[in-house]
């Protein structure tokens, strides 16, 4: 038949059907409202047709109308988020390789292997891979492993705690920031669960410190921030590959490098 939608056509249809449906700035209760009203007119229009009429003509304008202004709406909040996601991007992918480099230099004393005889932005690509893969070995890690490797005066020193906290500050201010609800609901899920892990860490820092308060339970505090520490860390590691796997994990620009992956 000329006129039949074929199968693969129906899919874009009902794709871009609900695409309105969650896109929509006017609240779907409303359009249910007015067609339902519009309904119960066209039903009982036998009444009095003359006045049904000229109501259901009425609310057919103001739905179409809703239409227009909610499409608009629609649009402007799509330009908006385009000219910006760019940077937005960008601002997430530097908190997380500046995360990225911090936790393996601070914790588990990253050393990179370079050669001399590259230039420095080889060098820094060099830097970067080893350092990815370091991360990707601790996340294989079980949580016992995982502190075998650490550096535990560094780990849960009053330093240590500060800088990851203002770490966690930050990608907080990014969480709450004025376009964060443009962006993708599983970014934001994994944001708010990278940040939850990082304040649990500065948690576990503090608990473990109660220690020089309270010297006669030293073992007991020290072993207990350990424990959490481990889970938490393991936690935060996996999250940052995730979101560097993801092209999130952006490096300050160098004079003479060019766009790649990096670590």
């Amino acid at each position: 038949m000329a006129n039949a939608v074929s199968e693969p056509d129906k899919k874009p249809q009902k794709k871009r059907f609900f695409a309105f449906l969650t896109q929509t700035e006017i609240p779907i209760a409303v359009y249910l409202a007015i067609f339902s009203t519009m309904a119960v007119l066209w039903i009982f229009q036998t009444i009095h047709e003359e006045l049904t009429l000229g109501l259901f003509t009425e609310l057919l304008g103001a739905a179409f109308t809703l239409f227009i202004i909610d499409t608009l709406l629609v649009r402007a909040k799509t330009h908006r988020w385009q000219v910006v996601r760019k940077h937005v991007d960008y601002l997430i992918g530097r908190n997380v390789n500046r995360l990225r480099d911090g936790l393996v230099t601070r914790v588990f004393g990253f050393d990179p292997a370079i050669d001399s005889s590259l230039s420095e932005v080889e060098m820094n690509q060099v830097i970067r891979r080893q350092r990815g893969e370091l991360l990707n070995f601790l996340e294989q890690m079980t949580e016992a492993e995982l502190l075998q490797g650490a550096d535990e005066s560094s780990l849960f020193s009053e330093e240590f705690y500060d800088y990851f906290n203002e770490r966690a500050g930050d990608l907080w201010d990014i969480i709450n920031m004025k376009y964060s609800e443009y962006m993708a609901p599983e970014l934001v899920s994994v944001l708010i669960r990278l940040h939850t892990q990082m304040k649990d860490v500065c948690g576990h820092v503090r608990q473990y410190r109660k220690a020089q308060r309270f010297p006669q339970y030293q073992s007991h505090y020290q072993q207990v921030g350990r424990m959490g520490m481990s889970v938490s860390l393991l936690a935060v590691i996996a999250m940052l590959n995730q979101l560097k796997n993801e092209g999130y994990s952006e490096a300050a620009s160098l004079a003479g490098e060019f766009a790649e992956p990096v670590a």
